[in-house]
This record gives C-alpha cells, sequence and structure tokens, in this order.
C-alpha cells in the first residue's frame, strides 16, 4: 500500500493506490471563484468524487499518484489541507452574522484560530471548533478545545474527543468577556500541551489530572 505524502496534503485512499487532494477552506467559508476553479479542476482531471468533509474542508477523491502535482498547481493558491500530527482545521458554526440563536460572532475568532494554529505542529491528534451559542453546532463538546458564546463572553472548553473511547469537553474558563482573553487562554493550553509532549489526547490528561488541577497547572 502507497503512504500518505504529507508534502503534498495527499492522503492514500482505501484502494491503496489512490489519493485524496484537501482544499483547505477556513471554517467552511469560501466563494464562487474558488469553487469554480475547484470544480474546473476535477472536471478537467475526471476526479471521480468530491466531498464535503466533517472538518468543512473540499476532498478530491480517487486522484492518481501521478497527477497530484498538476492538480496542486491548477488549485492555484488554494491551500491545501494539512495532515498529520498538526492542527488540521478549526471547525466553525455560521455565528450570530447568521443565526438568530448564536450567542457570539464566530468568524472573526474563527479565523483569528486559523490564523494562528493551521498546521502547527503539535504532540498528539489535536481537534478545534467554536460555537456562537451553547446549542454547539460545531461539536465544541466533542473536541480538543475550543470556544462556545454564552450572552456574556466565551466558554472554554478543554479536554473532548470522539473516536472509541469518547469524552465530553470540560469548562476551563467560563463567560471570558473578550475574544483577545479567550485566544490568550487557547495559546496557554496549546504552548502547554506542546511542551508536555504528551503521546495522547488532551482529555487524556484531562482525565488523569482532573479540570481544577489541569486548569491550575495550565492557566497559571
Amino acid at each position: 500500500m502507497k503512504q500518505n505524502i504529507p508534502e503534498k496534503g495527499a492522503v492514500v485512499q482505501r484502494d491503496g493506490e489512490t489519493f485524496a487532494i484537501k482544499v483547505h477552506m477556513p471554517g467552511g467559508y469560501t466563494n464562487p471563484e474558488e469553487l469554480r476553479r475547484v470544480a474546473d479542476v476535477a472536471e478537467r482531471h475526471g476526479i471521480p468524487g468530491i466531498k464535503i468533509t466533517i472538518a468543512q474542508r473540499i476532498a478530491l477523491l480517487g486522484v492518481p499518484e501521478e497527477k497530484l502535482d498538476q492538480i496542486r498547481a491548477d488549485l492555484g493558491d488554494l491551500e491545501d489541507g494539512a495532515i498529520g500530527l498538526c492542527i488540521r482545521y478549526v471547525k466553525m458554526c455560521p455565528g450570530a452574522t447568521w443565526c438568530k440563536r448564536a450567542q457570539r460572532v464566530t468568524r472573526e475568532i474563527g479565523m483569528e484560530m486559523d490564523k494562528r494554529y493551521h498546521r502547527l505542529k503539535v504532540p498528539w491528534k489535536l481537534k478545534m471548533a467554536v460555537s456562537g451559542c451553547q446549542n454547539d453546532c460545531s461539536e465544541v463538546c466533542i473536541r480538543d478545545l475550543g470556544l462556545i458564546g454564552t450572552p456574556r463572553g466565551w466558554n472554554v472548553m478543554v479536554g473532548g474527543n470522539g473516536g472509541s473511547r469518547p469524552r465530553f469537553a470540560k469548562a476551563l474558563l467560563e463567560d471570558v468577556p473578550t475574544e483577545a482573553e479567550a485566544l490568550d487562554a487557547l495559546d496557554k493550553v496549546i504552548v502547554w500541551f506542546t511542551a508536555a509532549d504528551r503521546r495522547c489526547r488532551i482529555g487524556t490528561v484531562v482525565e488523569e489530572m482532573g479540570i481544577e488541577a489541569f486548569q491550575r497547572e495550565v492557566m497559571k
């Protein structure tokens, strides 16, 4: 079986021969020009499958290895989706810009999170999200790190994950009043986790330490 090719953003598929190329669309936001370019590339190269992923990216599926370089060139400045042990994406809901239930605008802070953290190397899988209200449509509850909007600010959540042993995220801080303070809290968690070099999900560490001890250690 072929292996993933991280430098090309290519992930080997089930057949062991073809690849998926993921196009990074921060928070799932895009525009007609970008969509046309992806569609034109898919049509030109006979891509057999196109999927909007759970990570709010576009995946071109079933790509032969010999076409990877040309497809990447044709996609131009559309960034490829990060793979491997790094922060691959920040999932975002529409937030108060569009959603009648949201308490907070998510796009600006979500895009800042994407700018800061996309591709950042971390010791283990780390997923991030931001939701504009406690309905939590971006599923911060099962992300390693994220923000949930409240009427008074942001809840900073840590330690959630899906998988074979799912965990719900716990509140590290509640009702943080400003975006700057919320982002500072995220920075502290990521710096701590990277320095700790634990080869496990953050939820394992939170479970071992307890959320109160984890908060004292990380936020000191």
